[in-house]
């Protein structure tokens, strides 16, 4: 029996899925497409049809089918992409999510002055990769917006003030041009290759038509234009510049890896001639140079800040606001911090073996009713206040700042912390040093879970040690003698289900310090210093409170709270305090009766009847207060502990703005480390270094200078400080520094230090010992 041939149907076009979530996906066939939720169809389209596509992914994030991420994730889009749609379509419907053909509103038109531009140097003779390195780009991007040339049309348009600037070397103190034609290129490879620690080809050079450093006329009007995203540094010669002493600081800036980190989060903040770059560098030589506040910079001479960024002038104080607030409209700060803490456990990873871990309680004392209360504990009180919580290495540095919506207990803050602890420090076994505040038996079992340790002081009563089983303990920390009387024990918490290691101190005047860890491999010895070097952080915060004003507020911008967040209940806390004055009132009556049974006349009164009736107003007043107790008990019992912060304020619930502050707590964070890095080179040259160091480092900042401009090189010569020791110890630091190769940011200009050699003066004379034995040599004999 013959088999029936199949039919010649045309075969089905290919069709395919994308899963955007769990509920949702994106069928795809031919130019058709289908949105499915929950297996059912609820919107079709045309691949063609551009408004409709921008629909459906509105419709899938504001009907809560699916997340800005996945949606961006399925149609190829960005999730600004998906935000942007949401906020068209928010503000005009359909008709809003439609846009013209051509140049969307706002977007800089710079091609056909880029073009120009390109075109007057391509007819000097210059190469695709003489232009690219001009204009601070890359060759691809020169190549594709050259096309064919015009040289009539480029001459009209040509800059006059350029145009014979171009082909001969830069005025003295400035950078020379680079060098037009192949030559040009193979020279700047040659020097590339011989001088690789100099050259940093992921630094962005920004372009530059300025010949002169202390007039950017030109520069200023390309960032007017749009052409330009940040001023390139060029430097003045000059003598006795003041505070050029704070550019030792920049190899450990430009080491902790701001710049780039910032660079690749940020991109550019648009086109300004006082860029990213700019405003970072400004930002840290103010905290280096002690300037606390954006304020703090009307008391600044412009100009003379400038010649240290390499500009004409230093941003004013309205501009540098302007900067914080784009680069704080990005909410970058946690990520920055995040990738910057990840670059230091890199370098110092043997400084991450103890992690401390405190919060810091900024007041507030402003006009606004902000929702957060913290007890601050340098005024004994509880008052309006947000807290941060730093994290810092086992030498007292900081590593990480959290600043955002954790609770004020370091208890509850605690998971959310580790958490981010693990994100920077990778897999490694960490020990988490912290205060009572973290108490919590359950938290420790889930913390040593998670692969870390623990090391806190105990909380509570706990049964006094006998003195005599103290034993004396002597070692050596970190340079630092330490000794001792201990006692190491094992406790069990949780009813025997949690085993830890308690040492207890005996101090002096006969008190007992406990320290509860779960280290078993350290010596007693070494579980004490490690806890009580807890107070390195103290004394961190106060010199970030008193040196850095952490404390400040950078802005005075509110933000909407979360109306479900709770808090202790007011009304609760109202309860306990009249429960307390309550029970003292009973307590007091009890013993005014006590007193009186005990001082009671037998002979008078032998029997309890009779004693009552003798004292029966004290007794009608002590069952009137064990009633008005008992009556407070039960009101307790229904108010609940905590509530949610709407429930206590009609008004819009509202918290102080954090992006802003975090992200300049960075920056002083990253100037912190700096001055730490600094120390720590200066220390085998400076006995006093520890009581000292940053003493030391404040007058070498301020310290004034000469600068020395040649085509590769940043010359920089300190004058002596205030006695020949120093001198010795910062012309020493200068020889460390200065073969580390270092680059002024923004620039091919390597950064040169070395000091002044302090002059020679006599005891009782002046002059040096050899000129006066010299002058009395050739004084006549009489």
């Amino acid at each position: 029996m013959s088999t029936q041939e199949a039919l010649a149907l045309p075969s089905p076009a290919p069709s395919s899925t994308v899963v955007i979530n769990a509920r949702c996906s994106l069928r795809i066939e031919a130019d058709q497409r289908v949105v499915v939720v929950a297996g059912l169809p609820v919107h079709h389209y045309r691949a063609e049809d551009l408004v409709a596509e921008a629909y459906a992914m509105v419709f899938l994030v504001e009907s809560g089918f699916a997340q800005q991420s996945d949606v961006a994730r399925a149609f190829g889009r960005s999730e600004r992409t998906i935000r942007r749609h949401q906020e068209r379509y928010a503000r005009g419907g359909m008709a809003a999510l439609g846009r013209e053909k051509g140049w969307r509103p706002g977007r800089r038109r710079i091609s056909g002055k880029r073009l120009r531009s390109i075109e007057m140097l391509k007819s000097q003779g210059m190469s695709n990769r003489a232009i690219a390195h001009r204009l601070g780009v890359t060759e691809k991007a020169i190549r594709k917006l050259v096309g064919p040339s015009k040289p009539a049309e480029s001459a009209q348009l040509a800059l006059p003030a350029i145009t014979s600037e171009a082909e001969r070397p830069a005025a003295s103190g400035v950078p020379s041009a680079t060098p037009s034609g192949e030559d040009g290129d193979r020279a700047t490879e040659s020097a590339a290759v011989s001088a690789p620690q100099a050259v940093n080809d992921d630094e962005p050079v920004p372009m530059s038509l300025d010949r002169d450093a202390s007039d950017r006329t030109l520069d200023r009007q390309l960032a007017h234009l749009g052409l330009l995203d940040d001023a390139a540094p060029l430097f003045c010669e000059g003598s006795s510049v003041p505070s050029v002493g704070v550019l030792l600081a920049l190899p450990c800036l430009v080491a902790s890896g701001l710049f780039e980190i910032s660079r690749k989060l940020y991109g550019e903040i648009g086109p300004a001639f006082y860029g990213l770059r700019t405003t970072l560098l400004t930002l840290l030589l103010m905290a280096l140079l002690r300037v606390k506040r954006p304020e703090q910079l009307k008391e600044k001479d412009p100009a003379a800040f400038g010649r240290l960024l390499g500009l004409d002038r230093a941003p004013e104080v309205k501009t540098l606001r302007r900067r914080l607030t784009r680069l704080a409209a990005q909410h970058r700060a946690e990520q920055l911090g995040a990738e910057l803490a990840r670059r230091r456990v890199d370098q110092r990873g043997h400084l991450m073996g103890f992690l401390y871990i405190d919060g810091h309680v900024r007041a507030y004392h402003g006009q606004r009713t902000i929702t957060s209360n913290a007890y601050v504990a340098r005024r004994h009180l509880a008052m309006p206040a947000c807290t941060d919580y730093w994290i810092n290495d086992s030498s007292g540095d900081p590593l990480l700042v959290i600043t955002g919506e954790v609770d004020a207990a370091l208890s509850k803050a605690m998971p959310r912390l580790l958490r981010e602890v693990r994100e920077v420090v990778g897999e490694r076994r960490v020990a988490i040093v912290f205060d009572r505040g973290g108490w919590s038996p359950k938290l420790f079992a889930a913390t040593i879970k998670d692969g870390f340790d623990v090391l806190t002081y105990r909380k509570g009563r706990c049964r006094r040690i006998n003195e005599r089983r103290f034993i004396r303990r002597r070692a050596k920390f970190d340079g630092r003698l330490v000794d001792y009387l201990l006692h190491d024990q094992p406790v069990r918490f949780l009813k025997g289900r949690l085993r830890l290691r308690q040492v207890t101190r005996l101090c002096d005047n006969g008190h007992q310090t406990t320290v509860i860890t779960s280290r078993w491999d350290l010596r007693d010895i070494e579980v004490a210093y490690r806890m009580f070097e807890r107070w390195r952080q103290e004394n961190f915060f106060k010199y970030m409170r008193e040196e850095f004003l952490i404390d400040a507020l950078v802005d005075y911008q509110i933000e909407p709270e979360d109306p479900t967040r709770t808090i202790p209940n007011p009304e609760r806390r109202a309860l306990d305090k009249e429960i307390r004055a309550a029970r003292a009132d009973l307590a007091s009556l009890e013993r005014e009766l006590g007193a009186a049974a005990a001082n009671n006349a037998e002979q008078r009164r032998p029997t309890m009847r009779g004693f009552k009736i003798a004292h029966s107003r004290l007794g009608k007043q002590l069952h009137k207060a064990r009633a008005h107790v008992r009556r407070l008990f039960d009101q307790l019992r229904n108010v609940p502990k905590r509530v949610e912060v709407r429930e206590l304020n009609e008004r819009a619930v509202v918290k102080l703005a954090t992006e802003r502050k975090h992200l300049t707590d960075i920056i002083k964070m990253v100037a912190y480390q700096a001055e730490s890095d600094l120390l720590a080179l200066l220390r085998p040259h400076y006995a006093r270094v520890d009581q000292e160091g940053r003493t030391l480092l404040h007058e070498l900042f301020a310290t004034a200078g000469d600068i020395r401009v040649s085509d590769r090189e940043l010359n920089i010569t300190l004058a002596p400080l205030s006695s020949p020791h120093r001198t010795h110890a910062a012309q020493a630091l200068c020889v460390i520094l200065d073969q580390t190769a270092t680059l002024f940011p923004g620039s091919r200009l390597r950064i040169r230090f070395a000091m002044h050699q302090p002059r020679r003066i006599g005891l009782a004379f002046p002059g040096s010992p050899v000129e006066r034995s010299t002058s009395a040599d050739d004084a006549p004999a009489p």
